[in-house]
C-alpha cells in the first residue's frame, strides 16, 4: 500500500496501488498492476495473476525451458486448485510442504527490490496514484537486472540463514 498524503493540508484518506512482478536471472516480467478493491484469494491469483500474466511472461523469459516458480505459502498460493494448476504448468513443481513461510526476508522482491524502487519513484514528488502508477512503470523500465540477480543469488543464503535461526530473525547473519 503506498500512502500519499500532502504536508500541511489535511490528510486524504490513504490510497493503495497493489502491483505484482516475477523476477529471475533471465530477466523480470512487466509490472501488473492490481485494480483498487480486488480481493486477492486463491481464484484471482490462479485465473488472473497467474494464468494470464504471470506464467506465460515467466515461460516467455525462460523460453519454455526449466524454471523454478517459488512463491511462499500465502492463502491465495496454497489454495488446492493453485496447487494444482502449477503441477499442471510448471515443469519442475515444489510442494507445498516445501515452501517458505509468507516472510518478506525471503522474498527477492520484498528484501531488496521493491526498497530500490521506492527509492528511485520518490525521487519525484508523486502528485496522486495515476501519476504513481506512471513514475512505477517508467522505473521499472529502466531497472538494472543486475540488481534482480544479486537479489535472487542472496535466495538460497537466506533460506540457510531462515533454517539455522529455525524460523527466527537471521537478518544479522546476513553479509
Amino acid at each position: 500500500m503506498v500512502d500519499l498524503r500532502e504536508g500541511g493540508r489535511p490528510s486524504p484518506p490513504p490510497v493503495a496501488l497493489t502491483v505484482a512482478v516475477a523476477v529471475s536471472e533471465l530477466g523480470s516480467t512487466d509490472l501488473i498492476f492490481i485494480e483498487t478493491g480486488v480481493k486477492i484469494n486463491g481464484a484471482y491469483y490462479r485465473d488472473v495473476l497467474l494464468s494470464e500474466h504471470l506464467l506465460p511472461a515467466i515461460k516467455e523469459l525462460s523460453a519454455n525451458d526449466f524454471f523454478i516458480f517459488q512463491q511462499d505459502s500465502a492463502p491465495a498460493h496454497r489454495a488446492r486448485e493453485t496447487v494444482e494448476l502449477l503441477k499442471r504448468e510448471t515443469p519442475d513443481f515444489i510442494s507445498p510442504l516445501q515452501w517458505p513461510p509468507n516472510s518478506p526476508d525471503l522474498n527477492p522482491v520484498d528484501y531488496k527490490i521493491w526498497s530500490v524502487m521506492q527509492e528511485r519513484v520518490y525521487k519525484t514528488r508523486i502528485r496522486d496514484v495515476a501519476h504513481l502508477r506512471e513514475r512505477l512503470v517508467e522505473e521499472w523500465a529502466a531497472f538494472d537486472n543486475g540488481i534482480v540477480e544479486r537479489a535472487v543469488q542472496q535466495w538460497r543464503g537466506r533460506l540457510r540463514a531462515c533454517i539455522k535461526a529455525e524460523g527466527g530473525h537471521f537478518e544479522y547473519q546476513m553479509q
